[in-house]
């Protein structure tokens, strides 16, 4: 992951780092590095790798000791709710250890995978013992999509010291071999179960049928997770009227998000931009991705992950008012921003800004007070990103069937 001011990779040795690249670096450096092999911990979840796939590391994620308050360390939604500050969580992240062993993606009879299958469904920190091969370095996990961790080591054996808690939905979802894995996670998500909890089901292997059952990694389990919610969504708002011209905003974390919601059939649209401090006016760089009516057939590979993290708090809220809308999303990415801490920030920072709503009487008058927003709060001319914006442009050459 590269630094968003200096564009230098975070932990790349180099003497032209920029003040802040250089406080993120000292910031998450690990204060509690193991001294021996053997420790007792209490893990929140499990880590799956992609690197090597489909031979890859799965990794249980704990603090070197046994702690009461484990649940914390790997709470993004109560994080948010409560308005969790960067420094805050990512002292939490960086004190946990990835004790880390090897398997094949659709490996069977694994004792120490079915160890980690367990952890994964409880809802309750499960206490450990765990035996490394040898001490760990010095390195931090940092990227765009997933949650930070603090440093990895690999793992020589494990054994759970406590009973998980299993929800019974969950029991019930894992114990199906005949439930896909779409419908699993759908069924999951309706009953209460958080998207963060169903990743790391669907990461571990635990959802699917029987035969198709294989690990995930994180990375990808969690873009997977919120597509599929997302898609199961998208047919249930096609169902509703469409709604008036809404204008949202919000933020977290440095991550602010100006939502046009245009009384349409359902389409989507996200650019994303990083605007500086000194900004001066100019042109700015961005990605973007769309989606119409129809939806995608391919990956979003400009916004990768966010995009579907911002659509499904998008969705979710129309759900809610029971409208369909075609939404333009603008995501503003501040120097507040200084550590990447996964999609979940744009996630909650989309849901932050639908919860601040302006109603208008037409389109024009809702784009020209998104104008004078975005020029007073970033002093961006978001004119730049109409003018190139598939969905507007749809808007102007698409006739209706109203209009004959």
């Amino acid at each position: 992951m590269r630094c968003l001011v200096c564009k230098i990779p975070i932990f790349d040795n180099s003497s032209k780092y920029c003040s802040k690249h250089n406080s993120v670096e000292a910031l998450f450096r690990p204060s509690n590095l193991l001294s021996k092999e053997d420790f007792s911990g209490t893990t929140p979840s499990v880590f799956v790798g992609k690197f090597g796939y489909p031979n890859i590391s799965v990794g249980i994620l704990s603090p070197p000791e046994r702690r009461d308050d484990a649940w914390l360390y790997d709470a993004p939604k109560f994080w948010a709710d409560n308005s969790f500050e960067i420094k805050r969580i990512v002292s939490l992240r960086s004190s946990l250890l990835n004790s880390k062993f090897n398997s094949q993606v659709k490996q069977q009879n694994n004792k120490l995978l079915d160890l980690a299958k367990e952890v994964a469904m409880s809802y309750k920190p499960v206490d450990v013992d765990v035996s490394l091969e040898k001490m760990p370095s010095l390195k931090s996990s940092l990227n765009d999509v997933t949650m930070p961790f603090g440093t990895s080591a690999q793992m020589k054996k494990f054994t759970l010291e406590s009973n998980p808690k299993i929800n019974v939905k969950v029991e019930k979802a894992v114990g199906d071999t005949d439930l896909k894995a779409n419908e699993a996670i759908y069924n999951l998500y309706e009953s209460g179960i958080t998207e963060h909890s169903i990743t790391g089901l669907l990461s571990i292997g635990n959802l699917g049928v029987k035969t198709s059952r294989k690990l995930v990694p994180t990375r990808w389990a969690i873009t997977a997770t919120h597509d599929s919610l997302g898609k199961q969504l998208i047919k249930e708002v096609k169902d509703f009227q469409t709604g008036a011209y809404t204008l949202y905003y919000g933020s977290y974390l440095g991550n602010y998000f100006l939502v046009l919601s245009f009384s349409d059939a359902w389409s989507y649209e996200l650019f994303e931009m990083f605007v500086p401090n000194n900004y001066n006016g100019s042109e700015l760089n961005y990605t973007n991705d769309y989606e119409p009516y129809e939806g995608r057939k391919d990956y979003a590979e400009n916004c990768t992950g966010g995009y579907y993290a911002s659509r499904l708090s998008v969705l979710e809220h129309l759900k809610l008012i029971k409208k369909q809308a075609s939404v333009l999303c603008l995501r503003f990415i501040t120097e507040e921003y200084s550590v990447p801490l996964g999609v979940w920030v744009m996630q909650n920072a989309c849901k932050n800004a639908m919860k601040t709503k302006f109603e208008f009487s037409s389109k024009e008058e809702m784009i020209d007070y998104a104008f004078k927003l975005a020029l007073k709060n970033f002093k961006v001319n978001i004119y730049q990103f109409f003018r190139k914006s598939w969905l507007l442009t749809r808007q102007k050459t698409q006739r209706k069937l109203t209009e004959f």
